[in-house]
């Protein structure tokens, strides 16, 4: 694969184009703001019942049509909703249909992109979830997309619609725990000794569309430890260094202010795991941002205790430490080491939290409808998601190629590694195109 240069614009631009958002003249098929919105599915699955649930909870929305290539998802889908609704095994001719105001994709990562751009392209709205895309350079063409057509776009990062967030958020920006040098989160489950199982090639079950399924990557038998659910163990498909790390790495972004990292290392394996994955199952990336800090993300699979002293995520400052999770945070503070004085920074600080996952999802979906009438950007609008889903991706690279890689976010290019370059993409299997 040739080194694909993704340089369509610089951060600042991308902004510039988002905010024309909000007074653009939006589609035929955009709502007002006092009207229904107009709702279709594509991946009805695991993750893409748990999203319907929160849009089918919203007042003002109407689900019209569900789309799957599992025929059996969407007997189950359908027989949950009130109302029967149009179903699709090809997402296309559920999008083309002109009472769509918006698309939810929750289909496996490696329909993301051609699913949104399509749907953006139509002139629909779009909810999209994490990761953004499987390449960065098909992250890109996404944001091209949105921007393009003047769509609305939330991908499912759903902390972004957290009340708690953003009160850490405003005590880190506020210096109180002095500078934040190192931030941490970590993925553990331990999955030794089998992991998801060995299986042989079989024939697909019947009303699965296999071919379908795999879309724009290469033709293959089918397993069944690969669908519905365990693609995530499979790097063609998807990554748990995607489907995890991006939420963690979304937050110490968002929470530090950090559009990127630039310089990215990975290292790990299958070490302990006997299963046919081919993603590892321990692996540690360290990013470094120029403005002086580290960010880690670690996939322990292979062993179970807890790698920190509470909650999801840590930050680490010079005055006070941070570890906020489903609970809520609590803030240490920081005393003085080696030649310092050992007084106490900070006074500590608690935040409870009693805000469930069910419930920022549901809250994460309202922002999104409340946008397709306001026009406004989405807490988690689509170049936030690019750039997120970019970290998880570039240490995917790193791992990969054996080595430290040097990353230009303005033009999205790996500069110190021409191997590296060459994995911002993949050759599409014909007939699909992201043009």
């Amino acid at each position: 694969m040739a080194s694909r240069n993704i340089d369509r614009r610089t951060f600042a631009k991308a902004s510039a184009a988002a905010l024309a958002i909000s007074t653009a003249t939006t589609s035929s098929s955009s709502a007002a703001a006092n009207e229904r919105v107009r709702v279709a599915f594509s991946g009805v699955g695991n993750r893409g019942n748990q999203v319907l649930d929160a849009f089918v909870a919203q007042p003002d929305i109407e689900i019209v049509a569900i789309c799957d290539v599992d025929q059996s998802h969407l007997a189950k889908t359908n027989a949950r909703l009130k109302k029967k609704v149009d179903t699709y095994s090809d997402f296309r001719k559920m999008i083309d249909r002109k009472d769509v105001d918006a698309v939810v994709v929750a289909t496996p990562d490696h329909w993301h992109a051609l699913q949104m751009i399509y749907a953006c392209n139509a002139g629909k709205d779009v909810y999209v979830e994490k990761p953004l895309s499987n390449t960065i350079y098909e992250g890109r063409k996404m944001v091209e997309a949105a921007r393009r057509n003047n769509r609305i776009v939330q991908v499912g990062t759903h902390r972004r619609s957290s009340q708690l967030y953003p009160k850490l958020g405003k005590i880190i920006s506020s210096d109180l725990m002095g500078k934040i040098t190192l931030s941490r989160s970590y993925r553990i489950n331990n999955m030794a000794p089998n992991g998801i199982g060995k299986r042989k090639k079989s024939k697909p079950p019947a009303g699965l569309d296999w071919n379908m399924w795999l879309g724009p990557r290469p033709l293959r038998e089918y397993q069944d430890n690969i669908a519905p659910y365990k693609f995530r163990w499979w790097k063609q498909f998807s990554s748990q260094m995607g489907n995890w790390g991006v939420h963690y790495l979304d937050v110490i972004r968002w929470m530090t202010g950090e559009l990127a990292p630039d310089s990215v290392c990975a290292m790990g394996g299958q070490f302990a795991v006997d299963d046919d994955r081919t993603v590892p199952d321990t692996m540690e990336a360290v990013f470094q941002f120029a403005s002086g800090r580290l960010a880690i993300f670690g996939q322990y699979e292979a062993s179970g205790a807890p790698a920190l002293k509470q909650g999801e995520i840590e930050f680490r400052g010079t005055q006070g430490t941070a570890y906020i999770g489903n609970k809520g945070f609590d803030i240490y503070p920081e005393r003085g080491g080696q030649f310092q004085d050992r007084k106490p920074r900070m006074k500590p600080v608690s935040q409870e939290n009693t805000e469930t996952n069910k419930a920022l999802t549901s809250r994460h979906v309202r922002n999104f409808l409340d946008c397709i009438k306001s026009r406004e950007l989405p807490n988690a609008d689509v170049e936030i998601g690019h750039r997120s889903t970019t970290m998880s991706l570039l240490a995917n690279i790193s791992l990969a190629t054996g080595a430290r890689l040097e990353w230009d976010a303005q033009r999205e290019i790996i500069t110190n590694n021409k191997a590296a370059n060459d994995l911002l993409h993949y050759e599409y299997r014909k007939p699909w195109s992201l043009d």
